[in-house]
């Protein structure tokens, strides 16, 4: 995998994926765009709610909507890491029992998740869930 960054201006970079893909960051917090510790909480939220869709329909689960909301601590002097980080999973569907979705939650969490898992080796990584029933 390959990537690149370009600066635009101030502190402003575009960053380009090896897959085509671009995204803009802000060094002046979140000023013109998401800051670049902004987008790595993002990709925590998008990497483990992959995973948990996928091994709910894989599991032939009817999973209708997912939602992670993220919340975190940083360090206040530099540098700024994160030191506790929450994924809540607010999971819809039919028929889903809390056994299920703490299941899909914690195979993320402990197996799939590329992202969490490497921030865990610097931050404290904790995941809650609730479920939605739908229509």
């Amino acid at each position: 995998m390959e990537a690149r960054v370009k600066w635009v201006e101030d502190l402003s970079f575009i960053g380009e994926s090896s897959s085509g893909h671009q995204v803009v960051m802000d060094g002046n917090s979140g000023d013109k765009a998401p800051s670049p510790m902004e987008l790595l909480l993002v990709a925590a939220g998008g990497c483990s709610g992959i995973d948990v869709v996928s091994i709910l329909q894989k599991g032939r689960h009817q999973v209708t909507d997912c939602e992670v909301k993220l919340t975190s601590k940083r360090r206040e002097e530099a540098p700024r890491l994160f030191t506790d980080i929450n994924l809540h999973f607010i999971v819809s569907g039919k028929d889903l029992s809390d056994k299920i979705v703490e299941r899909a939650v914690q195979l993320s969490a402990e197996k799939y998740c590329s992202v969490s898992l490497m921030l865990g080796k610097a931050a404290n990584i904790t995941h809650s869930f609730e479920i939605k029933e739908s229509e």
